[in-house]
């Protein structure tokens, strides 16, 4: 095991590890009001850092998932929880979310081929404006590559997967397709990730990974 940054604080980091086998990441095995040990919370933009706990919630995988709880309504806070292993760059990353609350917003999304908390490519859902967007974002700037109106539903369960194969991206919302986009802006393996938006307080019931080759 050797150590890293990630968002300006020393952190473990199994860099050694790229998983070449499918993940089930759950959080019913995890303590009330912890963050499990896998996850490192991070942060692109201003404002409060993740308030990344897990919580009681009925309707998931063993009763608890991961909440990001902070409300700071700063409108370029972006919330990460970065899952530490290593992940191939040809991979598709799946997350079981429910938006609970947020004035300013109400975005979840999934993050792939993360460099740091500044570099990575995200795909999002959001209720307020009920679309989904895959976004490319270098140096903390978010650019766009595809969006998609969808109907976002507060307080249920959604998926939202994000495949990576080369530089084709495809974005999946409640396990049917939305949009596709290139880009060849981060071609190497990397990290995945949890992400929020401003005020958005979110609950994650599971994350799933499956590399590709």
């Amino acid at each position: 095991m050797s150590r890293t940054m990630v968002g300006g604080s020393l952190v473990a980091a199994f860099l050694t590890m790229s998983p070449a086998h499918a993940q089930h990441v759950s959080f019913g095995g995890v303590a009330l009001g912890a963050r499990p040990p896998e996850f490192v919370s991070a942060l692109t933009g201003s404002g409060m850092p993740g308030d990344w706990k897990i919580v009681e919630e009925a309707n998931a995988e063993g009763g608890k998932a991961l909440g990001q709880l902070g409300a700071d309504p700063t409108d370029d806070r972006f919330p990460l929880a970065i899952y530490m292993p290593t992940i191939p760059s040809d991979a598709e990353a799946t997350v079981h979310f429910k938006l609970i609350s947020g004035k300013v917003d109400q975005a979840a999304g999934i993050v792939m081929r993360l460099i740091d908390r500044n570099n990575y490519y995200v795909a999002r859902a959001n209720a307020l404006e009920n679309n989904v967007r895959f976004y490319r974002v270098v140096a903390g700037r978010r650019t766009q590559l595809a969006t998609a109106a969808v109907t976002v539903t507060a307080g249920s369960w959604h998926s939202l997967g994000l495949r990576a194969e080369g530089g084709r991206f495809t974005v999946s919302f409640d396990g049917r397709v939305v949009s596709t986009a290139r880009d060849e802006t981060f071609p190497t393996p990397g990290k995945v990730a949890l992400w929020t938006k401003a005020d958005s307080v979110i609950h994650f019931d599971w994350l799933e990974i499956r590399p590709l080759n």
